[in-house]
């Protein structure tokens, strides 16, 4: 769909109850909420969609932002007419889909962080080289094409799908080749770029964002099973009002691994968005 100046990809499921927005980390695209789509459409309309930048979307631009990503969503919210929509975002999409919450609340009914930071709020932890070696290469302009692209396959099944990251036989082969496709494309790192160059320079934004603008509308943070990392980094940005859950037996890519436990989980907090609204 063009929009704001892109082609966006997404896919949809489900014809009633409240909308629902899936939004994806790295290195995934939608496909990474396939499974839970399944689950959570038979009582909400559901859309997950491929950022600017990811898999079949439009490649990104010299110049786009994360601020560019965030409008992109609020066009494809307006242009469907999905508004307000319960918003979900998974990973390193955690602070662009805050970002969307904060300066447009009118978009979003309920916001849902999983396994996922904020800069400035324990982000930047991560990015220890010991943690994560490859923050700073997909920072770089240019590095990750570089250094990554032909070899796309063996990074995410050698690197990044590997315990203790995932459990051991969640992520397959076809899911992993399902990632990829986007990233061999020419140009095809460059929306893994924006985002980890702004998650790891733009801890001052988000520190005014949080401080000017909490979110208002109820969030919950959802983390695996004897971490609280998300749940510490959102707390700040929505004070006081904060829900909590555990999900045991899964690593950090809970869409996938987990997805009926994590489809259940949105579910009963959605339910009482609904109801309370």
């Amino acid at each position: 769909m063009a929009l704001n100046g892109t082609n966006l990809h997404y896919v949809s499921a489900g014809l009633a109850g409240t909308p629902i927005l899936l939004v994806h980390g790295w290195p995934e695209t939608w496909w990474a909420f396939h499974k839970v789509i399944a689950i959570l459409a038979k009582s909400h309309r559901v859309l997950a969609v491929d950022l600017r930048g990811f898999g079949a979307s439009d490649t990104a631009h010299p110049g786009d932002t994360t601020a560019t990503m965030v409008e992109d969503l609020h066009a494809l919210i307006g242009h469907l007419g999905l508004g307000p929509v319960h918003l979900a975002a998974q990973d390193f999409s955690g602070p662009l889909a805050f970002r969307l919450a904060a300066t447009r609340p009118e978009d979003v009914l309920s916001f849902i962080a999983v396994e996922t930071s904020l800069p400035g709020f324990g982000l930047e932890k991560l990015s220890h080289p010991t943690l994560a070696w490859y923050f700073g290469t997909l920072a770089k302009q240019g590095a990750a094409g570089r250094f990554f692209k032909g070899r796309e396959t063996e990074l995410l099944t050698e690197f990044i799908f590997t315990p203790p990251m995932t459990t051991s036989t969640a992520i397959g082969a076809s899911d992993i080749a399902e990632f990829i496709r986007g990233y061999e494309r020419a140009g095809g790192w460059n929306g893994a770029q924006i985002i980890y160059n702004s998650n790891l320079r733009e801890a001052e934004h988000y520190a005014a964002l949080v401080a000017a603008r909490p979110l208002a509308m109820p969030a919950l943070a959802i983390d695996r099973q004897g971490s609280d990392f998300t749940a510490k980094s959102f707390a700040p940005a929505v004070p006081g009002k904060l829900k909590t859950q555990m999900i045991s037996d899964t690593g950090h890519y809970v869409a996938m691994e987990a997805p009926v436990a994590l489809a259940s989980t949105m579910l009963a907090f959605m339910s009482d968005v609904d109801q309370a609204s």
